[in-house]
């Protein structure tokens, strides 16, 4: 039995536990019917023309974990932000656990999609919000929906912003012999709210595992959002993650993600501009080797007048690693005074290492500011011979150029203690050791 096959089989048991009255029953199943349709993306699609999924299909992945293995904090406390307190929304194999999470509704609401989607309570947002930005074409987005059923719900009502920035951690323990996760996040921001936000998932074995999450994020007029993706995962572990922001009226949104480890990453992050003085940022910076794929999918649609977005991913690939990047910036008829910038920059630090990129611009309007652009090439000898020539050893002196290389990533991320954490992160792939911060 395939992926697919297994899928459906197991939707049919899901459907009998879940109550038909449920208030996204039908969400559900339409969405279902759309993944039957469509299954999985192949290349023979423009957007996937460069990954492929054959693989993962062939594994006889759990989509329900049999049990819960109980983590202790010392066990996974390195996977949190050690220098600062944080709300925690944890889950293990799916699973959330009340021991590592810390919640609050005092204000604001951090808590569970399951509580969001049963509750009565939280029916108001669930009927606004839920799988409203989210495609309904896409067919692992599709796939994702017709099975949501826990993440994390969040809610920050007009004027509000929480204590302290949310860290949102999925851990496998290998439990299963390979097990496949489906997250689905709702993320909400009022007016005048402002929130940050850090998401990573982590298996801690070397155990197959297949993560497909969705989150959508709707920041309301004035609203402002820092999210932060980490994906450091073991060379086992595949990723396919769907963003879907919707943004009002000046508001600003920004999305940074750091790459550096995992057997398939796939970013598709999709933001929609439905109001005038939006600014949207896109950043990302990417570590790969050995046979490691990552594959960058971003899209801004300017729909009104007057806003800006910012695209800036670098990539360092080395061995055998294949890094993919397609971003798209769409900007309709009304949409004057657009201010659209998008660039990536690659290296390649090894001749078996390849690079995909194509930037793609479809402008509609007369009166805007759009450009775009990619390299591909190596680090710059002359610079590289000048460093040693200062009594720096070639190792370090590699690692210097690349640090520099993704400083301008770096430097907008907003929260000190997470940036410390990912230079230690950048340097630890590097395999290097430098005494000083970007």
């Amino acid at each position: 039995m395939d992926l697919k096959d297994k899928l459906i089989s197991s939707f049919m048991a899901f459907e009998n536990k879940i109550d038909v009255e449920h208030p996204v029953h039908d969400i559900r199943s339409e969405a279902f019917k759309n993944f039957e349709e469509k299954g999985f993306p192949t290349k023979k699609e423009e957007a996937w023309k460069y990954t492929s999924l054959k693989a993962l299909q062939k594994i006889d992945f759990s989509i329900f974990p049999k049990e819960v293995d109980a983590l202790e904090n010392k066990q996974v406390k390195k996977y949190f932000l050690q220098e600062i307190d944080t709300y925690k929304i944890v889950f293990v194999d799916g699973i959330y656990s009340s021991f590592l999470s810390e919640t609050t509704h005092d204000g604001v609401d951090i808590c569970l999609m399951s509580a969001a989607l049963t509750k009565p309570m939280y029916k108001q947002y669930i009927d606004v919000y839920f799988n409203k930005v989210a495609s309904k074409d896409d067919s692992l987005t599709t796939l994702n929906t017709a099975f949501s059923r826990e993440g994390a719900f969040i809610y920050i009502p007009k004027n509000k912003m929480p204590k302290k920035p949310v860290e949102i951690v999925h851990f496998s323990t290998g439990n299963e012999a390979s097990l496949m996760l489906q997250p689905r996040n709702l993320i909400v921001a009022e007016e005048n709210a402002e929130l940050q936000v850090i998401e990573r998932h982590q298996s801690l074995t070397s155990h197959e595992v297949l993560t497909n999450v969705v989150t959508e994020i709707f920041a309301a007029e004035s609203a402002i959002v820092d999210y932060y993706k980490i994906q450091n995962d073991e060379k086992t572990a595949s990723l396919i993650d769907n963003t879907y922001i919707n943004q009002k009226s000046k508001s600003v949104v920004k999305v940074h993600t750091f790459s550096f480890g995992g057997k398939l990453i796939r970013n598709n992050l999709n933001f929609y501009q439905n109001g005038e003085y939006i600014d949207s940022t896109m950043k990302g910076v990417t570590i790969l080797g050995d046979k490691q794929h990552v594959d960058h999918h971003t899209l801004v649609h300017h729909i009104e007048p007057n806003c800006e977005s910012h695209q800036d991913y670098k990539g360092i690939y080395g061995e055998n690693s294949t890094g993919v990047f397609n971003g798209k910036i769409i900007v309709e008829k009304i949409a004057q005074k657009t201010n659209a910038f998008q660039q990536n920059n690659n290296i390649l630090i090894s001749d078996k290492a390849t690079i995909n990129t194509k930037p793609q611009l479809e402008i509609f309007a007369d009166d805007v500011k759009c450009s775009h652009g990619c390299t591909i090439g190596q680090l710059d000898e002359d610079a590289l011979f000048y460093l040693q020539s200062r009594g720096i050893p070639k190792k370090e002196a590699r690692a210097l150029l690349m640090y520099a290389f993704a400083n301008n990533v770096l430097e907008s991320v907003r929260i000190s203690e997470l940036k410390t954490s990912i230079n230690r992160l950048i340097a630890e792939k590097l395999g290097v050791r430098l005494g000083f911060d970007l």
